[in-house]
């Protein structure tokens, strides 16, 4: 694929900053047709629809921010000169075509496609169909940058497909794909691995845990757990399920803290057999299944465990390797901990809301990664390009 120039794609992410203030209010229109039509009993779906100006402005700054990054394409990883006067250097180079399939955020037609194309790869974006009066107009503000700065609109492509259509295209797609990212629930990265033809990152299923150890301070505990909660219910990096260790000195009491401070902000407590003796709520954890369960609601389900080995088994076992705590001031048992952990992030003592590219000096991102192939954790500029080696020669023949 041709390798457009920095200076070139620079000035068309200059053109979209100009082109989306200008047209926010359009902008704004479209989404308002999008949120009439939705049903709003899904709340996590429905809070990722909404585009405000605060929104907007966001993906200003977003554009902004890839702009100012260093181009990621054409940079020498390694560069070596063999025995044999072979000159070998390995560099950056883009995947070709990628496909995001996303679920209600129109804001990822932005900020998605810009780290892609600032990557040099052509970019298929396949929204819900809830959002696409919204993504329909941003796509709009996408082919007037590229027309403006003489590309063709091909680079950034929308796909206006039901469910059907679009299997069919990922097991026959009209033209090929590199790489599929899909951004959403289980069901979405479920679906798009069954049918899919090409690489599948996947990224985006939450189901984070808390581990509350025995010598967990309260102090920490409560905010950390109510913030990693209640700050952004529908994130992928929410937490959903907390475990007490059996030998917490105040087990009750942290327990039932926990519980009250959720419930403040209309958190609603399962748990199982054991801490309903303890606990307000009657609603018992009936099946193991829950623990596997990403909810994207106002719903943490609370149970316990025997010690640290314990908890990093019943964590690895359930957990979606996104983000997991331990709560404790035994370091070394932290450091187990997060050695130990099969996840993208592991936290001691803070938030999982951390685990964002804007938080972790990523930047922007695509998606949060929890494959372990290419990379992991938040998929910032740097992280979507692959390599390609160059090697240099005189007439060399392998003998």
């Amino acid at each position: 694929m041709k390798l457009l120039s920095s200076e070139t794609k620079n000035k068309v992410l200059d053109s979209m900053v100009s082109i989306i203030d200008r047209e926010r209010e359009t902008i704004l229109e479209a989404n308002k047709k999008d949120l009439e039509a939705f049903n709003k009993e899904d709340q996590a779906l429905y809070d990722r629809l909404v585009v405000n100006d605060t929104k907007i402005d966001g993906m200003i700054k977003a554009i902004e921010e890839v702009k100012n990054q260093e181009d990621p394409v054409d940079q020498d990883i390694s560069d070596i000169t063999l025995d044999s006067g072979l000159k070998i250097t390995n560099k950056t180079a883009p995947f070709g075509t990628i496909m995001i399939i996303y679920e209600s955020r129109p804001d990822v037609t932005i900020e998605a496609a810009v780290l892609a194309f600032k990557a040099n790869n052509k970019i298929l974006l396949k929204g819900g169909k809830e959002a696409h009066t919204s993504n329909e107009e941003l796509i709009k503000c996408w082919h007037k940058a590229l027309e403006a700065n003489g590309l063709k609109k091909d680079w950034i492509q929308y796909l206006k497909m039901d469910r059907d259509t679009t299997q069919e295209f990922l097991k026959n797609p009209d033209q090929k794909l590199d790489l599929i990212v899909p951004r959403g629930g289980e069901r979405l990265i479920a679906f798009v691995k069954e049918h899919a033809k090409c690489a599948v990152l996947v990224s985006g299923r939450g189901n984070n845990f808390a581990y509350v150890a025995p010598d967990a301070d309260t102090e920490k505990v409560i905010p950390v757990i109510v913030n990693a909660k209640t700050d952004k219910i529908s994130g992928c990096n929410a937490l959903d399920k907390v475990l007490i260790d059996r030998k917490h000195p105040h087990f009750e009491e942290i327990a039932q803290k926990i519980e009250s401070e959720l419930n403040k902000h209309d958190i609603q407590i399962i748990a199982t057999d054991e801490l309903l003796k303890c606990l307000k709520t009657t609603a018992e954890i009936n099946s193991k299944s829950i623990w596997s369960e990403e909810f994207l609601s106002k719903k943490a389900a609370m149970g316990t465990v025997d010690g640290l080995e314990n908890a990093i088994e019943f964590i690895n076992t359930y957990s979606g390797g996104h983000s997991n705590i331990i709560l404790t001031e035994n370091t070394a048992d932290a450091s187990t901990f997060m050695e130990q952990i099969d996840s993208a992030a592991v936290y001691h003592n803070a938030s999982t809301r951390f685990t964002d590219g804007g938080q972790m000096g990523v930047g922007a991102e695509l998606a949060i990664s929890t494959d372990k192939l290419h990379h992991r954790g938040p998929l910032g500029l740097k992280q979507l390009v692959t390599n390609k080696y160059y090697i240099l020669g005189n007439g060399q023949i392998r003998e």
